[in-house]
């Protein structure tokens, strides 16, 4: 959002909707997936990191749905 992304600076408008929903499921992936240089976040570390960068890195209306409607809901059906 705040135009340091890659790899143009899109800032704004200028990021199409699609990649916003889709930046903030894959930093979440990022987070509560094992990576050699950092352990594990656990679920609520991950959405505190994700509210922390809503403004951003990521559209704060975004980060809510994503948490709220697929989070929260996650094994409801």
């Amino acid at each position: 959002i705040d135009g340091t992304g890659y790899p143009n600076g899109l800032k704004g408008e200028a990021i199409p909707e699609e990649a916003m929903v889709i930046a903030v499921a894959d930093a979440y992936d990022a987070m509560t997936q094992t990576r050699t240089y950092r352990e594990t976040l656990t679920k609520e570390e991950a959405i505190a990191e994700l509210y922390r960068c809503a403004g951003t890195q990521f559209h704060p209306k975004l980060v809510d749905i994503f948490v709220k409607d697929v989070l929260m809901n996650e094994g409801s059906d």
